[in-house]
């Protein structure tokens, strides 16, 4: 039984190590963004309303990269999390169902134990 509580905790462990590597990667995403966008408005060669005007742009169009992402991200976690919910409720009824066909079996055993002393225990 322990065993079989052992492998769900190493399969949850490793689900949720397969989840850790999303937030580095979107920071890594965003950050990028950001700096790749200064430094093209920093050597664009362009009058200060333009600059604006696409600085405006560009912030325009990274919220809605990050909206996007964020959603995805959000999905990706969300599909994980039920497929997690899924995978522990599935063991846990398998456990259960085992711990019932244990308990069934020594039950078994201690009725036959009991019927083979008292048919002894009439012998004598």
């Amino acid at each position: 039984m322990k065993t079989h509580t052992k492998e769900l905790e190493h399969e949850v462990e490793a689900i949720q190590h397969r989840a850790r590597p999303v937030k580095p990667i979107l920071g890594g995403f965003l950050v990028g963004s950001v700096i790749g966008v200064a430094t093209a408005l920093l050597f664009a060669p362009r009058s200060g309303e333009e600059t604006r005007a696409e600085i405006r742009g560009k912030a325009v169009e990274l919220r809605d990269r990050t909206t996007e992402t964020v959603k995805d991200t959000v999905s990706q976690a969300k599909s994980k999390a039920y497929e997690i919910k899924d995978t522990v409720v599935e063991k846990a009824e398998e456990l259960k169902e085992r711990g019932k066909h244990v308990a069934s079996r020594k039950l078994d055993d201690v009725s036959k134990t009991a019927e083979t002393g008292k048919q002894k225990v009439q012998t004598y």
